[in-house]
């Protein structure tokens, strides 16, 4: 049987004569398994946040220390995911997820005995880069295991993958500093990632039946360094800059990312015209409507610095200790694991509008925060109920739109562009929680200053909220634009998705 794309080729061995794929038998145990890449990254990100109070009190740590903490681990993330996945093609998706995790293991243990600083925001590095090649695993193997009626099942776990993390991750993460078990304070949250590593290897190496793509091509390495460099020159200014007072370097780094991100853009199109297989192919971008569903994939996670910051607030404003500032975030997790699985029903009822309702919930739950916090005395914690009501409907409404956002970017182009767009969708998503902790974070310190009361903890809060509010607004327009404009036209079914920019095969293509 011919295949239509290179995930789907990973069935060739178990391809019926009528053309209709054998299931794999043990396709939810090894789902399962996989599900473990896909949950420890999303897990990490929140579990940092409760505790960087803790940690900037053990290290001494500055506020653009805390801040490279979390976007060294999602900018390297977001840089090199596409990367992980295309590794997963060539050398195996069972390989690369158990590589992945070894690495990710030891980059915890170099996290939970981080004597410095500078040593902490190496291992978030690292962390970074090895969980970017262990979590697109599983996304990839949903198509080469599971047979087309249970896909949207396994979509929709995989969704709600990401809301059970950030309910374990706070809740964890403030558990684990009170707990203080064996003295480890801070260094218990990276550190608790080596038991779960050291049981996944030993229960999943036996049972994790191999998958790859056939016919996968060469990895376009001088695309990855091209966009990684780019990625750091943005980033890193716009975390350092403020806190060291915007020194020449900052200014020229920023001026030299365009340049980088040009030679990015010729180096991909010379390598798509001489048929190689490019990071990023430029004829994706020729799709009607990709652009826009791009750039709201980009403000989607403006909220990824709220976590952080709300954090300080409650910790250093209200004085809540690490598990009760824990505890706050359950009703978002909540929200945000039972949205992708109300997804199903909502767009029998709401169609193609379910990304900016859900996208629209965040908005009226920021906005309804910043109400509250304001009517709140300065000081005094902010009522429990209408706090946990607000913060579910922002967990349920980025829940509801984030599987109806990554359907509206993959859905826009043909079956054999789909890994890529799809590693092109997930990268901008962790580029936009990267900035997200830049630029808006930014602007919380900046509003801050050196003050550290709670009445200046307070006001910076409610204007990077408000910020967030606005980024999510734009996102609602666009996503309104592309629901009028109607579905892609092949997702509608007429069979114009993207084409390659040469008529001839590629050599190492997969071919429909």
């Amino acid at each position: 049987m011919s295949a239509t794309t290179c995930d789907a080729a990973a069935l060739s061995a178990a391809t019926l004569r009528d053309g209709e794929a054998r299931p794999e038998p043990r396709r939810w145990t090894m789902f399962a398994i996989l599900l473990v890449g896909a949950f420890l990254p999303p897990l990490d990100f929140f579990i940092v946040n409760v505790a960087l109070p803790s940690i900037r009190g053990e290290l001494g740590a500055s506020h653009a220390a805390e801040q490279l903490v979390i976007s060294s681990y999602t900018a390297l993330y977001a840089a090199t995911l596409t990367t992980g996945g295309r590794l997963g093609d060539l050398f195996g998706r069972g390989r690369m997820f158990f590589l992945g995790l070894i690495g990710f293991a030891a980059a915890s243990t170099l996290c939970g005995f981080a004597s410095s600083p500078a040593v902490l925001v190496a291992g978030r590095a690292l962390q970074g880069v090895t969980a970017a090649v262990m979590a697109p695993q599983a996304l990839a193997s949903v198509q080469a295991i599971f047979p087309e009626r249970e896909k949207p099942v396994a979509l929709s776990i995989y969704g709600a993958i990401f809301g059970l993390a950030a309910v374990v991750g706070q809740a964890l993460g403030g558990a684990l500093i009170a707990l203080n078990l064996m003295g480890l304070g801070w260094r218990a949250i990276f550190l608790i990632n080596l038991p779960v590593a050291m049981l996944v290897l030993l229960f999943g190496i036996p049972l994790l039946k191999e998958t790859r793509a056939r016919d996968a091509r060469r990895l376009d390495l001088g695309g990855m360094a091209l966009s990684t460099l780019a990625l750091v020159a943005l980033l890193v200014p716009l975390i350092e800059g403020r806190e060291a007072g915007w020194p020449l370097w900052s200014w020229l780094s920023l001026a030299g990312m365009p340049l980088l991100a040009w030679l990015f853009w010729r180096h991909e199109t010379r390598l798509a015209r001489a048929g190689g297989a490019p990071l990023l192919d430029p004829a994706t971008l020729q799709v009607p409507g990709l652009g826009r569903a791009l750039l709201i994939a980009l403000l989607f996670y403006s909220i990824g610095s709220f976590f952080q910051l709300l954090s300080v607030y409650l910790q250093d404003a209200l004085h809540a200790t690490a598990l009760q500032a824990g505890l706050v975030f359950l009703p978002f997790g909540a929200g945000f694991l039972l949205g992708p699985l109300s997804t199903p029903l909502l767009r029998r009822s709401c169609g193609a509008y379910v990304n900016p309702i859900g996208m629209g919930l965040e908005v009226v739950g920021f906005l309804g925060l910043a109400g509250l916090i304001a009517a709140t005395l300065t000081g005094a914690q902010p009522a429990p109920l209408p706090l946990a009501a607000l913060l579910f409907v922002i967990g349920f409404g980025q829940g509801v739109a984030l599987p109806t956002l990554m359907r509206m970017v993959t859905g826009r182009v043909a079956p054999a562009y789909s890994g890529m767009i799809a590693g092109i969708a997930s990268s901008t998503l962790q580029v936009s929680t990267a900035l997200s902790v830049a630029v808006i974070g930014g602007i919380f310190y900046g509003v801050l200053g050196a003050r550290t009361d709670p009445a200046a903890i307070t006001q910076a809060l409610l204007v990077a909220v408000l910020c967030i509010a606005f980024c999510l607004t734009g996102g609602v327009a666009l996503s309104i634009t592309l629901a009028r404009q109607g579905p892609p036209s092949h997702a509608a079914g007429k069979g114009k998705g993207l084409r390659a920019p040469s008529t001839a095969p590629r050599r190492g293509a997969c071919r429909q």
